[in-house]
């Protein structure tokens, strides 16, 4: 069989899913794979895709006629289309209407939705899961999900990233000094300021730690559009909350906390998670998608919007140091479980290849 030529499209372009395309662009040239990457210009700046030695192709974010024709484009003479997220995987669909190239589609997380547009989402889904000959989903619960759309292969494919270097040990208490919290528990909260990230029961379960002796410090990392409504609120309440907006130090800042909570409503493959049991700082976080799945046995696991189960659940991490050390030990354990990048290279260069000889011998014929 000649090279296999593979498209790899991105959407918008989440961190995850850039990252681990990276990965998978770098990982396929090694094994002789063409591959070719399409997303918004501004994603081979931020994520060097030219440099894995793939091809990059500009397409913007549009599913206007013209993007959808430079993605046609672009896909000329592929072997395999691979689409990233539920809107690569549409505009794929788009622009491979008629050819007979096998499309596989990686779920990497749900789009989350109310109203009239959760609708939309749902046909959106529909559409993708029904056009893919193969749906990778990153957790268990995006692989069903892909089977009640439709799908007609759904396969578990947990997503392996690049593991970035642990932190270099900060000067003693430094980190913790310039968060202000010197004399007091530090708890750590990672990600984008939007409603499905839970933070308005997570400064519920602030307000109860203030009966804590001493009081705690929530120190918050991220930007986002609930941002200005939830300083009023930690204005209004006198809560002992620190919102820090995005930050490029986010291992530092983990390394240095006693905990790191979680609030979300919904989580695939939560970075935040891995990076925590990485690192062996102990983790508490939401018993929903992925997440027990991701964490196993090493986190404390709350329910959803429960911000009394997950004040108790910190309250008395804080008060029992083995606790926390037993936590962070069994983090380390099973973040070594994981697959690894080569791993999840090997397992979508069998999906590739499954998919690309039976055609490539119809063609012969």
């Amino acid at each position: 069989m000649s090279q296999l030529r593979t498209v790899q499209v991105l959407g918008g372009g989440s961190a995850g899913s850039s990252a681990h395309v990276g990965s998978l662009a770098a990982g396929l040239v090694a094994r002789g794979v063409q591959v070719t990457v399409c997303a918004p210009a501004g994603l081979d700046r931020s994520y060097e895709f030219s440099a894995t030695g793939a091809r990059f192709a500009p397409v913007p974010r549009r599913s206007d006629p013209a993007a959808v024709a430079a993605l046609r484009a672009a896909c000329a003479g592929a072997d395999v289309v691979h689409a990233h997220g539920l809107h690569a995987a549409v505009r794929a669909a788009l622009a491979l209407g008629g050819r007979q190239v096998p499309l596989v589609v990686t779920w990497h997380t749900r789009t989350h939705a109310e109203g009239a547009r959760r609708r939309l989402v749902h046909l959106l889904e529909r559409r993708a899961a029904r056009a893919a000959s193969v749906v990778l989903g990153a957790s268990s619960d995006l692989v069903d999900r892909a089977r009640r759309r439709g799908a007609r292969d759904a396969r578990l494919a947990p997503v392996a990233v690049p593991v970035p270097p642990l932190p270099e040990p900060a000067p003693d208490g430094k980190v913790r000094a310039e968060l202000g919290a010197v004399e007091r528990p530090l708890i750590m909260a990672v990600g984008s300021l939007v409603p499905h990230h839970g933070y308005g029961t997570l400064l519920d379960a602030a307000r109860m730690w203030r009966r804590l002796d001493p009081v705690p410090l929530l120190v918050v990392a991220g930007e986002g559009r609930e941002r200005a409504a939830l300083r009023r609120r930690i204005k209004a309440e006198d809560l002992p909350v620190s919102l820090i907006g995005s930050r490029t130090d986010i291992p530092e800042l983990l390394a240095a906390a006693d905990l790191v909570v979680m609030s979300s409503r919904w989580e695939a493959r939560s970075l935040l998670a891995q990076e925590a049991l990485r690192i062996g700082v102990p983790l508490v976080a939401t018993a929903v998608g992925g997440v027990p799945e991701l964490v196993g046995d090493a986190a404390e696991l709350v329910p959803y919007a429960n911000a009394e189960a997950l004040a108790r659940a910190v309250a008395r991490l804080l008060g029992d140091p083995a606790e926390r050390d037993r936590l962070a030990a069994a983090g380390l354990r099973q973040a070594a479980s994981w697959p690894t990048e080569d791993d999840t290279i090997a397992q979508v260069l069998s999906v590739y290849d499954e998919l690309a000889q039976p055609l490539a011998a119809s063609r012969t014929r």
